[in-house]
């Protein structure tokens, strides 16, 4: 497996392999790799000749300095999970300077309103901060197709936003969230967790299935009443936001339409560790 620390080194491999026509999956991560990471790994070789996988705590999207401090960097384990897959893979881990080289800010992006929306209320200058390191690592990558996961739904909608206004030409694939075995959505943040507060935290997918079931019958603002009542009854779990959205503008739902696809998102607070998960209502 080769692993690549400068942009212009892993340039001239991805240009070697385009002249054979080969295609190129892109899986951006932040390292702290798991089973989740893993999925979207696996979906790219099934598309694509060759995966890149990058590996890179960007520093423009935290709100938080501490979060950023804390956040774990664990590259020799990262690549040896990723030979577990596939000796195929490339892997970029550059520097902060291979990215930003002097200047380390972001760039300032309008996303549509898309990024005003749930995380954007809480987290400021976060997906100015995606969007500049995405857009950096796509236009060193290249790829054909890049891979998500669905479990930063808000995200992927604005990465997605992003490609189409800045005419970068690659496909954006959104792969479904996977899931520790008690559902709940699995996040490098969850190592962080005590066990306990791990099974506790369980609550949070079983609580956003109710509400999906409640969807069908009641309406949005009835379910998002009844969601804050549970968390309000739980006492390790803080909910911060749980809003009921149009998928395609994440605006939240004042009246249902039967033309519209929804989703349920949230974000809750246990030991000082956020956590956020959704799920398709429709």
């Amino acid at each position: 497996m080769q692993v690549f620390n400068k942009s212009k080194d892993l340039q001239k491999q991805i240009n070697a392999l385009k002249t054979k026509n080969y295609t190129i999956g892109f899986v951006p991560t932040m390292g702290a790799l798991h089973q989740g990471h893993l999925s979207l790994v696996q979906s790219a070789l099934q598309e694509n000749d060759f995966v890149l996988v990058s590996i890179f705590v960007n520093p423009t999207q935290f709100d938080n300095p501490e979060d950023l401090n804390k956040y774990p960097r664990t590259l020799e384990r990262d690549v040896n999970l990723l030979k577990t897959v596939s000796n195929q893979l490339l892997v970029y881990a550059p520097t902060v300077d291979d990215i930003y080289e002097n200047t380390v800010t972001s760039k300032h992006f309008d996303f549509n309103g898309l990024e005003h929306e749930m995380e954007g209320k809480f987290r400021a200058g976060h997906f100015d901060g995606v969007g500049t390191v995405v857009k950096k690592l796509l236009e060193i990558v290249k790829p054909d197709k890049a891979f998500f996961g669905e479990k930063d739904f808000q995200q992927l909608q604005i990465i997605k936003t992003l490609v189409k206004k800045n005419n970068i030409p690659v496909t954006i694939i959104g792969c479904d969230i996977y899931r520790e075995p008690n559902g709940l959505a699995m996040s490098s943040r969850n190592e962080r967790l005590s066990e306990s507060a791990r099974n506790e935290a369980s609550f949070i997918y079983k609580t956003l299935q109710q509400a999906k079931i409640y969807f069908g019958t009641k309406s949005a603002n009835e379910v998002v009443k009844w969601v804050e009542k549970q968390f309000s009854n739980n006492k390790t779990l803080e909910l911060e936001y749980f809003t009921i959205a149009d998928e395609t503008n994440l605006k939240p739902v004042k009246r249902k339409s039967k033309s519209k696809t929804y989703r349920a998102f949230i974000a809750v607070y246990t030991e000082n560790i956020r956590l956020i998960d959704n799920i398709a209502l429709n």
